[in-house]
């Protein structure tokens, strides 16, 4: 089993499906090198596996993280470094090389919840 997310013009994922694994090329038409190209075929939308098991650049059970992020709708793909990432959450937040936006201020470390204020540019104590 294995994930296909699909992508519009702008290359944000509109949809992220289960389908056949990479591997599993028994039952590919002859016409398809790749379960990615028949799916993008068959929806005509840019199809591009993704894995469900990569967070932050990190592959949770250990192996080899694949392209940044598990994709999920609203998430873009980057192309030109093969990786999902999400939209950016506030003007002032950075892309880490992990994949994963960073606040300007960390958050604190404390048994409290806080909620970003981009305004003050800190880390709010949610009531």
């Amino acid at each position: 089993m294995a994930h296909y997310a699909f992508l519009d013009d702008n290359n944000i994922v509109t949809e992220v499906i289960v389908g056949k694994d990479e591997n599993d090329k028994d039952d590919l038409p002859e016409e398809f090198t790749s379960w990615e190209q028949f799916y993008g075929n068959f929806r005509n939308q840019t199809c591009v596996r993704t894995s469900y098991n990569t967070l932050a650049n990190s592959h949770i059970l250990g192996n080899t993280p694949f392209r940044g992020n598990y994709a999920c709708v609203g998430f873009i793909y980057d192309s030109e470094n093969d990786v999902f990432y999400p939209p950016q959450p506030y003007p002032s937040w950075r892309l880490s090389s992990d994949w994963v936006w960073e606040s300007p201020i960390p958050y604190p470390e404390d048994e409290f919840l806080y909620i970003w204020n981009e305004e003050s540019q800190s880390w709010d104590l949610q009531e």
